[in-house]
């Protein structure tokens, strides 16, 4: 792995190692459970990426630095408790949106790096970008973004998808980085800015028809089951 790729690699650690801090205080864990959330955060996707992909040992046993990334993160974190915790709530969304695009950008190197196909690689690099969140909301108690209508795994997706394709093109390799960036984190900015979402599917009950007593030949309807597209209203600014 180039240099450049590694250090982007570790302040994608850093980064979603913070987010899961930040997370941990506001469900009111102890420091172990910050160091936890910070580590499955900071890892989990990288590790699941690495286990689907047959490379044994996963990244961070053979380079243990990771590990010793995350645990400065939280120390440092734990020092600065109290600046932490008044964090606005609209920080953890940034900060989250800042490791999806850094993740995705190495995900999809990485499987590209092992030989993997296109589309295999695209899937690494979502895999890598949003598993380690789902992890730390599940674990935290929270429905993970990447399960709600926001616009998250969509945008790590383009972002991968950009990235093979510059790569298809041989681009450069900065060139490729700093586009996927790019792709990704505009996206996820934009969604967290503008509050876009894709739209939901859903059962609604249909009421009937007014029905008309007067009229003889009329039948009573009842109320019908359909599936609609519900589309997020936008927060008015």
């Amino acid at each position: 792995m180039s240099g450049v790729v590694y250090w982007l690699d570790m302040a994608g650690v850093i980064v979603f190692a913070l987010s899961g801090v930040i997370l941990a205080c506001r469900s009111r864990m102890d420091p172990i459970g910050m160091l936890v959330l910070a580590a499955v955060t900071g890892i989990g996707g990288g590790t699941l990426r690495d286990l689907v992909l047959g490379v044994r040992p996963v990244f961070w046993v053979t380079d243990p630095t990771y590990l010793w990334v995350i645990l400065a993160t939280v120390s440092v974190s734990l020092m600065g408790f109290h600046y932490i915790h008044r964090l606005s709530r609209g920080f953890l969304p940034i900060a989250d949106a800042f490791g999806l695009a850094l993740f995705t950008v190495i995900g999809t190197h990485k499987a590209l790096l092992l030989g993997s196909s296109g589309t295999v690689a695209v899937l690494m690099g979502m895999m890598t970008g949003v598993a380690g969140g789902m992890i730390r909301d599940v674990l935290a108690q929270r429905v993970p973004m990447v399960l709600r209508e926001e616009v998250y795994a969509t945008a790590a997706m383009a972002g991968g998808i950009v990235y093979v394709a510059l790569h298809a093109l041989e681009a450069p390799l900065t060139i490729a980085i700093a586009a996927s960036l790019g792709v990704t984190l505009g996206l996820r900015l934009a969604a967290i800015h503008w509050h876009l979402a894709l739209p939901v599917f859903a059962w609604v009950t249909v009421p009937p028809k007014t029905h008309d007593e007067a009229a003889p030949l009329s039948t009573p309807q009842k109320a019908k089951e359909r599936v609609r597209i519900i589309r997020r209203e936008r927060k008015k600014r």
